[in-house]
């Protein structure tokens, strides 16, 4: 259940942060919280990350489905068995639904963390781009380093040897 919980304050700090932005900045307006390094910018993303794939909502609405499936399944069949991994398909799960409301809701995503490294803009994102990124992150770590399960044991057993 706490990794439901997680998810909710991804998706409730998500979509209060996002809220904030559409309600008190102007579209492309930007903020500077530390010159030449970090704003806050309102934007509107209607593709996927770093702006590929442009107005095909449809597409996203889909595969967002379909992830919230895999991930709640993951979630349901780990439960205790790998918190660390569990943890990190909630902060997906949150991540996934903050952006699936957007593009239900307007047909695009709000962005607003804006980060510059001398001439190099990155592309701006929001709190649940950045949950999913660490969630997919700490799953690619513990893929990599963890003990690899023979097709007829479990994730107990495994551990046990």
């Amino acid at each position: 259940m706490r990794y439901f919980f997680t998810s909710l304050g991804i998706l409730i700090l998500d979509q209060w942060t996002k809220w904030l932005v559409v309600h008190h900045m102007s579209l492309y307006e930007s903020i500077p919280v530390l010159q030449g390094f970090f704003y806050i910018t309102s934007h509107r993303n209607r593709g996927a990350a770093f702006g590929i794939l442009q107005n095909k909502q449809w597409l996203f609405i889909i595969i967002t489905f379909i992830v919230i499936g895999f991930v709640l399944y993951y979630l349901w069949q780990l439960k205790h068995e790998r918190p660390i991994m569990s943890f990190s398909f909630s902060l997906i799960l949150g991540g996934a639904i903050g952006n699936l409301i957007d593009r239900l809701r307007s047909g695009e995503v709000v962005d607003f963390l804006h980060f510059q490294f001398g001439s190099y803009q990155f592309p701006i994102f929001n709190v649940a781009d950045s949950a999913i990124v660490v969630g997919v992150i700490v799953l690619i770590i513990l893929t990599l380093i963890s003990p690899t399960v023979e097709p007829n044991e479990s994730l107990s057993e495994a551990r046990d040897s």
